[in-house]
């Protein structure tokens, strides 16, 4: 008996078809599907730097190129730097009155790099105020945006004449009479103001490159000086400063910090949000908090016999139950078809394979008319590529699993809640958990060596507490989610 403790074991099938550990899937409540990070829409809420907590709105975060205006990062390491203190002499040594004074300056307490490595002046005050590097190429950038813009101003102007040809309704006055604001302006007098950015062709606006017979000549120290590399940059030093691309050490400058972004994920199918967090950037509270691992019962791998081939292993699950509501799990064979009703029998939806369905098809959702909207963008399912080699005996009986407690994980007393198991299956049951025993057969012609994965159907009870104007009780519907284990290598010996 081998205890498995590798990360990311046991894997659920999202509604696309991708296989997630339940940490990284979500439950949408209104649609009751699972949803991985490709089934959601991710929305950014607020801007926000995660040093000094500055909540910046997006327009402002977008004038700032993404980047806070306080904090800083290290060009070489690219850790954050701390302000740290020093105490200099006074302005006046020869006044006997002039106490020390503190500077400040910005240091990295991973690489020991330092503002005063580069030449930057040390600083009165602790907020900073450092001098910010001018780029000399500001302003051939800001003629090669103009030059840009004009041409994309030119291509809509060229686009709304061939329009105008075409268009035969009259939209306002001065189409309707064949005036324009151009030959109002001369009518009456005034001068005409065209477009700045139409003023010249787009050609114009750049300086034309003009090839020139007469280059410079190879600078000789290149193959003659040697080579210090502990002064040159690296690659990625260089790419983080795209401005400037520092050659070598002695020109890294300090790197405003980049801003974080706080965002929210919508279900693409109900198009309702599924995470919402708080816009406080100090709070890591959620105003939604939709994980799959609040509401889908976890399974965890316990023991597993070694496996050979051929030959039945036992094997030892632990299944949790997340809720505050009583769940029943029944377990099904892995197969291609599984089919969702709710208790109500108004809805009843079939999840077919992937190669039964055509392109246009969508996936399978519980579409609950008082709960969801229509579907607003459908889902193209992918096909499930991990290879199942290992036949599980489920039992066909279902077990119970008590809501969750908090308080129960402290008590000692072994309280099953008067549940009577069958020591067939259940063989360990404590507040929410269970574990269950079962039977696994790897395939008889796989190689010794091979990864063993099996995979089995869970279905349980659960209670959407959403209520409508229609239902305003809670609804009970019978839930599946297909499992995938990966219980380990295979081995030799009988």
């Amino acid at each position: 008996m081998s205890y498995i403790i590798l990360p990311d074991v046991v894997h659920y099938a999202c509604t696309c078809g991708i296989l997630k550990p339940i940490s990284k899937l979500y439950f949408c409540r209104h649609c009751l599907e699972l949803r991985c990070g490709f089934c959601v829409c991710h929305e950014a809420d607020s801007h926000y730097c995660d040093k000094c907590a500055e909540n910046l709105p997006s327009s402002e975060a977008r004038l700032k190129k993404n980047r806070c205006g306080n904090c800083f990062d290290c060009p070489s390491c690219h850790q954050q730097l701390s302000t740290r203190a020093a105490t200099v002499g006074p302005k006046n040594p020869d006044d006997p009155k002039a106490a020390p004074r503190k500077v400040f300056y910005l240091l990295c307490l991973l690489c020991r790099w330092s503002s005063r490595d580069v030449g930057i002046p040390d600083q009165a005050a602790v907020s900073g105020g450092w001098p910010e590097r001018e780029n000399i190429y500001a302003h051939r950038l800001q003629e090669i945006q103009d030059m840009y813009k004009a041409i994309v101003l030119s291509d809509k102007q060229q686009k709304l004449d061939k329009d105008k040809k075409k268009q035969r309704r009259y939209m306002s006055f001065t189409d309707r009479t064949g005036i324009t604001a151009s030959m109002l302006r001369k009518r009456i007098g005034w001068p005409d103001v065209p477009n700045p950015l139409l003023k010249a062709k787009p050609t114009e606006l750049n300086n034309k490159a003009i090839a020139k017979e007469e280059v410079e000549e190879f600078p000789e120290d290149l193959l003659t000086s040697p080579v210090n590399l502990s002064l040159a940059t690296t690659m990625e030093q260089r790419l983080v400063q795209p401005e400037w691309q520092p050659t070598t050490i002695d020109k890294l400058f300090p790197i405003h910090k980049h801003l974080s972004v706080k965002r929210s994920q919508r279900c693409r199918s109900c198009e309702h949000n599924v995470s919402k967090p708080e816009y406080n950037p100090n709070s890591i509270k959620f105003k939604i908090q939709l994980f799959a691992y609040y509401h889908i019962p976890e399974v965890r791998i316990i023991t597993v016999e070694p496996l050979r081939a051929g030959k039945v292993s036992e094997l030892l699950l632990k299944f949790s139950n997340p809720t505050q509501h009583q769940t029943s799990i029944t377990l099904f064979p892995y197969k291609v078809d599984d089919v969702i009703a709710c208790e109500d029998n108004r809805t009843e939806v079939i999840s077919q394979s992937s190669e039964e369905k055509g392109s246009g098809s969508q996936p399978s959702s519980i579409t609950h008319t008082s709960l969801t909207r229509q579907p607003s963008i459908t889902i193209k399912p992918r096909p499930i590529k991990t290879r199942v080699v290992a036949d599980v005996v489920v039992p066909n009986a279902s077990f119970v699993l008590p809501p969750r407690d908090d308080a129960a994980e402290y008590d000692d007393s072994g309280d099953a809640h008067n549940i009577q198991n069958d020591p067939k299956i259940v063989v360990w049951r404590k507040s929410n958990k269970a574990v269950i025993k079962l039977q696994v057969t790897p395939n008889s012609d796989l190689n010794i060596g091979d990864e063993v994965t099996t995979a089995f159907t869970i279905q349980h009870i659960y209670i959407n507490t959403i209520t409508t104007v229609e239902n305003k009780e809670p609804q009970k519907c019978e839930h599946k989610v297909k499992v995938f284990l990966t219980l380990g290598n295979l081995v030799g010996g009988s």
